[in-house]
């Protein structure tokens, strides 16, 4: 029988901006997680008396580096900017790019992981691949299908109408091929019926995907888990309206990494 560590788990969040926003968001979670508040020292709020809180004029760099020495069981970027955030996870990680995906649901409560979603993210075809490879243990943790959808920049009947198109066409079939995932050309309302990861054309197409269905259509977004790090990080937009969602996953995320370290 499997069983959840006894001691409590610690999730820490960035707050650059916004802090009632992100206070009032989390401000229901009910997880087995303490969670830690990383601040800037120019924002003057009173830090909720169940959350822990760390006053800091570098608040990215401590979040980062208490993760990476173990403080933290995991990390949600919240309002911390997206750039400078990123890089320091890139220099302490001592990886060169950031493979992430975001997990996503609709308006009407289809589930699904989506990458690549950032922009400097998924332009090579073993991009996509490697990408496919490390969400496969997320869908069977989360129930989703393991289906995977690759899409491309046109309709399968499309070739011959642009170069760019019959490009994206090409590429997304072989990496299909090499991951045993399904080309749809550009019919993304049909992967979401059945597929538990949707691969986009490149991070440009992703990212717009992503916000999208945020922003424009209602959907939901749990946060963006960084696959290639050896430690948790959840990547999340500083205008999500709401980060409970992604304090639930990372805590899925420290239970699915004890699991597999007590399997060993």
């Amino acid at each position: 029988m499997e069983h959840i560590p006894e001691k409590s788990s610690v999730i820490g969040i960035g707050i650059r901006s916004d802090p009632e926003r992100v206070f009032f968001g989390i401000s229901s979670y009910s997880g087995r997680s303490t969670i830690r508040c990383y601040l800037h020292t120019d924002l003057h709020t009173s830090v909720p008396p169940r959350f822990h809180s760390i006053i800091s004029e570098h608040p990215e760099l401590d979040l980062i580096s208490d993760l990476f020495s173990g403080t933290l069981d995991a990390a949600i970027r919240g309002t911390l900017s997206s750039h400078h955030t990123l890089q320091l996870l890139k220099e302490t990680a001592g990886v060169s790019t950031l493979e992430r995906v975001v997990l996503l649901e609709t308006a009407d409560g289809s589930h699904f992981f989506l990458g690549p979603v950032g922009i400097d993210e998924g332009w090579t075809i073993s991009d996509k691949v490697s990408l496919i490879e490390k969400v496969k243990p997320l869908c069977q943790k989360f129930g989703l299908s393991e289906k995977v959808t690759i899409l491309s920049g046109g309709r399968l009947d499309d070739v011959g109408r642009h170069p760019a198109v019959d490009r994206s066409l090409a590429d997304a079939e072989l990496v299909a091929r090499l991951s045993g995932g399904v080309h749809r050309g550009i019919l993304i309302e049909e992967a979401v019926k059945d597929s538990g990861f949707i691969v986009a054309p490149d991070g440009v197409s992703g990212n717009l995907i992503f916000r999208t269905l945020l922003f424009l259509g209602r959907g939901r977004s749990y946060g963006a888990p960084v696959l290639n790090i050896p430690k948790i990080f959840v990547d999340t937009s500083r205008v999500n309206p709401n980060y409970l969602h992604a304090l639930n996953l990372a805590d899925n995320l420290i239970e699915l990494s004890f699991l597999k370290k007590s399997s060993i």
